[in-house]
């Protein structure tokens, strides 16, 4: 994307300065599904949101307090997703567990630049609490659907354990997609027929033992 794209040409006519931290945000959100978290500079980030490049260090301390930014916008939209997906069926049914994997792929799908900055090995990252938080949230989403499916308090062995399985499981079936590591796979196996053959099988070998 060019700076002479209407988009860029757009966000420099209607930036106003009671909304650079959010601008700033959007252009870098751009910036890494274009380039990746390691392709852009925040002198660019401003260029590009049309400010100085002196304007965005009064929000964010560096680059890395920019990007943890991104990433604790990312996680705030995921859990919503997932929330919302999960709620679309019945508690304690397989379905909301696959409602939430569902929203889990889709998000890495739609938007991977960002959903491998969440998850990737990032400067600073595990050294935020509020990102451990959020983290957090997300994994008690999944958690408490588990307990409601198990019929056993969230905090139990047998529902962080199934949890878990769940979670790498589909955090693994979304990083293949986005990589393109399984074209043929993927191609012939439907996200929500994947979902629904992990949850049933782990909730029922859960429920075993």
């Amino acid at each position: 994307m060019s700076d002479s794209s209407p988009e860029v040409q757009d966000r420099r006519t209607t930036y106003h300065h009671g909304d650079l931290r959010g601008q700033l945000l959007s252009v870098v959100r751009e910036l890494v599904e274009l380039h990746g978290p390691e392709g852009f500079s925040v002198a660019e980030a401003a260029r590009r949101a049309g400010v100085s490049t002196a304007a965005p260090y009064k929000h964010f301390k560096d680059r890395t307090d920019l990007l943890n930014a991104l990433v604790s916008d990312a996680m705030d939209r995921l859990a919503m997703h997932m929330a919302r997906e999960r709620d679309l069926f019945p508690a304690g049914s397989y379905e909301a567990i696959a409602g939430i994997g569902r929203a889990y792929i889709t998000f890495a799908k739609t938007e991977p630049g960002i959903f491998r900055l969440m998850f990737g090995l990032t400067e600073g990252q595990e050294d935020d609490d509020c990102l451990q938080k959020k983290g957090m949230i997300c994994r008690e989403i999944v958690e408490k659907a588990c307990a409601d499916c198990l019929g056993k308090d969230a905090s139990t062995q047998a529902v962080t354990l199934a949890a878990y399985i769940l979670w790498t499981s589909v955090h693994g079936h979304a990083f293949l997609s986005i990589d393109n590591k399984n074209k043929a796979e993927a191609q012939e196996l439907n996200d929500w027929d994947f979902l629904m053959t992990v949850t049933r099988g782990i909730l029922e070998a859960s429920l075993r033992r």
